[in-house]
C-alpha cells in the first residue's frame, strides 16, 4: 500500500511537471477571418479560438510571439523557434520535422460567381467546364487547391481563363472590375473579404477541394505526451461541441 501510495503520488507529480512544460510558442499571420485584429486591437479569429480552446483543455500555455512573413514563420519552425503552426495539411515532407493533431476543422476552396451569374452557372462541374465554356477564373496565386485544378491550369492559361491575385482583397476588386466571371478561393476567406469590400457574390454547388486541416507541433521543441494530450483535448471538445459552435459562429462547418 505504502509503494503503492508512493508511485501514485510520482506519478501526480510527473503529471504536474507536464503540464506545467506544456507551454508552446506560435507566430501568428492575419488571414481573415481564421486570424486577426478586431476592432479593440485584440488577436482574434476562428483559428485562434479554437486553439486556444483546445490548447485551454489540453492543460498548455499558449505563447503568442511576434507577426512574422510567412516564409520567416516556416523557417524558424523548422529550426524549433517556433512550436506550433496552424491549419497545416499533414504531408510526409512535413513528418520529417513536425508531428501532427486530429484535424480540428476542415478547410473548403470554394467557386463563387456573381447573383446575376448564378443561374446559368449553377451546372458547373469542374475545371474543365470553365475552359469549354469560354469562361474567366480568378484564383489565388499560391497555394493547393486540388487535384483537378492542378490539371486543369494548362488548358486555363493556354486560353488565357485564368488570373492570378496575391490577396483576397486584390481578387475581390479584380472581381468587382470585371476581370473575371469567377473566383475562387478559401470559402471563409473570401466571403469574409467580400462582405467587408461590400462586393455581392454566390455560392456555386461545385467545390474544387477540401480536407482536414491540423495542429502541426515542431518535432524538436515538443513531445509526443504534449501531442496525446492536445488530441484528446479536441476529441472531448468534439464531443461536447465546443469547437463546433466556434466554427458555427463563423460560418464554418
Amino acid at each position: 500500500m505504502y509503494a503503492r501510495t508512493i508511485f501514485l503520488a510520482a506519478a501526480l507529480c510527473f503529471q504536474g511537471a507536464a503540464t506545467q512544460a506544456c507551454s508552446l510558442t506560435m507566430a501568428p499571420e492575419a488571414w481573415p477571418p481564421y486570424i486577426f485584429i478586431d476592432a479593440r486591437g485584440q488577436l482574434s479569429g476562428l483559428d485562434y479560438e479554437l486553439v486556444q480552446a483546445i490548447l485551454k483543455q489540453a492543460g498548455c500555455t499558449l505563447r503568442v510571439a511576434t507577426e512574422l512573413p510567412a516564409l520567416r514563420r516556416q523557417l524558424l519552425f523548422r529550426q524549433g523557434q517556433i512550436d506550433l503552426m496552424l491549419a497545416a495539411s499533414d504531408t510526409p515532407e512535413r513528418r520529417a520535422y513536425a508531428r501532427f493533431s486530429t484535424a480540428y476543422r476542415n478547410e473548403t476552396v470554394g467557386l463563387f460567381t456573381s447573383p446575376e451569374n448564378a443561374a446559368r452557372l449553377r451546372d458547373l462541374a469542374g475545371f474543365d467546364a470553365i475552359a469549354a465554356r469560354g469562361l474567366s477564373l480568378l484564383a489565388p496565386r499560391a497555394g493547393w487547391y486540388g487535384d483537378s485544378y492542378q490539371q486543369a491550369i494548362p488548358a486555363l492559361e493556354a486560353a488565357a481563363r485564368r488570373s492570378t491575385f496575391a490577396t483576397f482583397e486584390q481578387g475581390l476588386l479584380m472581381f468587382k472590375a470585371g476581370r473575371g466571371e469567377l473566383i475562387m478561393g478559401d470559402a471563409a476567406a473570401v466571403r469574409h473579404e467580400a462582405r467587408r469590400l461590400g462586393v455581392a457574390l454566390s455560392a456555386l454547388p461545385f467545390v474544387p477541394f477540401r480536407a482536414p486541416v491540423h495542429l502541426m507541433l515542431n518535432a524538436a521543441s515538443t513531445t509526443p505526451l504534449q501531442l496525446e494530450r492536445i488530441n484528446a483535448a479536441i476529441a472531448h471538445l468534439e464531443q461536447t461541441g465546443a469547437l463546433a459552435a466556434i466554427r458555427t459562429r463563423y460560418g464554418v462547418r
